[in-house]
C-alpha cells in the first residue's frame, strides 16, 4: 500500500515508552497536533494532524499515524496514513491487534506522507541507534 512504511529493529534495547514520547515531541515540534496511546503489551500509537493548507489535502478523518509494536529487543515501527481516532487511549490496543488502522492514499498524499516519513523514520533510526 502506498504511504504505509515499517521498519524493524532487533538487538537495540531501547525503552519504547520513551520512542513513543520522542516521536510525539517530533510532530509537536513540527507544527503537528498529536496525540499518543499509552504504552501496553500489545504497543503504542500515535497521530497527528496538521492544519492549514494540509486540511485540505488530507481529509479531516485522517492523521499521519506511527504505531510502535514488540518489545524492546525486537520491535517494529510502521508509519502511515490512518483514521484519526477521537478516542485513542480506548481504542489504541484494538487497533494494535486488529492491524486495519492505515488506509490507501491518493497521488497529493502520497507525495507529503512520502515526505514526511522520510524525515520521521531518519529520526527513529538516530534515536534508537
Amino acid at each position: 500500500m502506498i504511504g504505509d512504511r515499517q521498519e524493524h529493529f532487533e538487538g537495540k534495547s531501547t525503552d519504547l515508552g520513551a520512542l513513543a514520547s520522542h516521536i510525539e515531541e517530533y510532530f509537536k515540534k513540527d507544527g503537528f497536533t498529536a496525540q499518543s496511546s499509552a504504552p501496553s503489551a500489545q504497543g503504542s500509537v500515535i497521530q497527528a494532524k496538521k492544519g492549514g493548507f494540509l486540511a485540505s489535502v488530507i481529509d479531516a478523518d485522517r492523521a499521519l499515524t506511527v504505531t510502535i509494536a514488540g518489545s524492546p529487543q525486537d520491535f517494529t515501527v510502521r508509519v502511515g496514513i490512518g483514521k484519526l481516532i477521537k478516542h485513542l487511549e480506548i481504542a489504541a490496543i484494538e487497533t494494535l491487534v486488529l492491524g486495519e488502522l492505515f488506509l490507501a492514499i491518493d497521488v497529493a498524499e502520497s507525495a507529503w506522507n512520502f515526505e514526511i516519513e522520510e524525515k520521521l523514520l531518519k529520526d527513529i533510526k538516530a534515536f534508537v541507534g
